[in-house]
């Protein structure tokens, strides 16, 4: 049996959580099941696809974003001026994926804000698709737009996957949806120089606290430095490790733009000034990008993901694999992710005092802690093993496939 050809498009150019996830489940799946393709942005994230397949980097994907967080209203508006201008590079990359890698068997899209995308790769390969959703979807039933957006699933998806139940309660419920997790497969490397160097000038007594992601405002990391601030007036023995990076280059006229107009996330520069201001330098590490990011989670006590999307992340089950339990910004946590109180704490989002006294907590409490970090990591193996979720991502693909032909 040949394998199946399987075109993936991804849509942003920064290696993330949703490449990382794919990547994670594609690497997987034995070559002899699926030839993956990829079209995507150019970025970072090339380089990690092109480790299993052929890939086509555009200048740029258009998308259609409806998710909760940055749906479309006031300023955010002229996001889709970008989306727009992005149409020739996307039907440019599409047609060049056409003749590089000629049909496929199905099409993969790695997020559902790339619905427009995916109606424009139908016409041109001709396959069946499968619709990955990453992101808590906007389901105000009196939205135009969450109409359009949900028909166009009906039209477009053989098959949808969502990678949580929290996703999935943000579908509409007579929709079919499958719940395949996110994976993570611990890999053991050689330590890192540069990590090993910033863990070294750790404190031996301090709490520890990880953050995992890019250094955006979404991500939460202002929260996470007003409570870095509010404990270090507390006189407690914290410490926070950083991994992560801005997300895009930070200057240049098309950032200088989107900066005058208020959607600028990124916030390297905005960190730097803080933790001068505030003397913080001493027990905040900024680490940057790393690959090797289990040599930080065996230094970590708790991991903290103070996003503002209101649920959960990947760097909340990568740190229980490594026995490290998180606190999230999540007001409502479905148990396959985050059990309040035994995996884990739920704060509210966007709450600096919140995600402090969560912190707090811990340090006080470490042997509940480390009860939650063993906990969490059951629930890890449980949820989230890369071979049962990779089978089941394979299964669906041979189904949607083969109902085509």
């Amino acid at each position: 049996m040949k394998p199946l050809k399987v075109l993936c498009l991804h849509f942003t150019g920064a290696f993330g959580g949703a490449s990382r996830s794919l990547f994670e489940a594609l690497s997987e799946i034995p070559a002899k099941s699926v030839s993956p393709l990829f079209v995507t942005q150019q970025g970072t994230v090339a380089e990690f696809f092109s480790k299993l397949g052929p890939v086509v980097a555009a200048k740029g994907l258009t998308q259609f974003d409806n998710t909760r967080y940055s749906y479309y209203r006031g300023t955010r508006w002229l996001v889709l001026l970008r989306e727009i201008a992005y149409l020739p590079y996307t039907i440019k990359a599409l047609r060049q994926a056409r003749a590089q890698f000629g049909s496929v068997d199905l099409i993969h899209v790695n997020e559902f804000t790339g619905l427009l995308t995916l109606w424009l790769a139908k016409r041109i390969f001709d396959a069946p698709a499968l619709v990955h959703v990453r992101s808590v979807a906007r389901n105000d039933p009196a939205s135009k737009r969450t109409r359009l957006v949900n028909h166009l699933f009906r039209k477009l998806a053989a098959g949808i996957v969502a990678i949580d139940q929290n996703v999935r309660a943000s579908l509409p419920q007579d929709m079919p949806v499958s719940i395949i997790h996110n994976s993570f497969r611990i890999k053991e490397q050689a330590d890192t120089a540069a990590v090993s160097s910033a863990l070294n000038k750790l404190s031996a007594t301090s709490f520890k606290v990880g953050f995992v992601g890019n250094l955006l405002k979404v991500k939460g990391i202002q929260e996470l430095l007003q409570a870095a601030l509010l404990l270090k007036n507390k006189g407690l023995d914290v410490e926070f490790i950083v991994v992560g990076d801005d997300a895009r280059p930070s200057k240049g006229l098309k950032a200088s733009l989107v900066k005058a107009l208020g959607l600028q996330q990124n916030s390297r520069a905005e960190v730097e000034q803080f933790l001068d201001q505030h003397a913080l330098r001493p027990t905040f590490h900024l680490l940057g990008f790393t690959s090797n990011i289990g040599q930080v989670y065996k230094h970590v006590d708790v991991l903290c993901f103070p996003s503002h999307y209101d649920a959960p992340g990947r760097p909340i089950f990568e740190a229980a694999f490594y026995g490290v339990p998180s606190i999230v910004a999540v007001m409502n946590p479905f148990s396959d992710t985050l059990i309040h109180g035994e995996t884990g704490l739920a704060i509210s989002p966007k709450s600096a005092e919140e995600v402090a006294s969560a912190i707090e907590y811990l340090l006080n409490n470490r042997e509940n802690c480390k009860v939650m970090g063993s906990a969490a990591k059951a629930l890890a193996h449980q949820n989230f093993d890369v071979a049962n979720n990779s089978r089941e991502l394979l299964s669906m693909y041979r189904s949607i496939a083969g109902k085509h032909n």
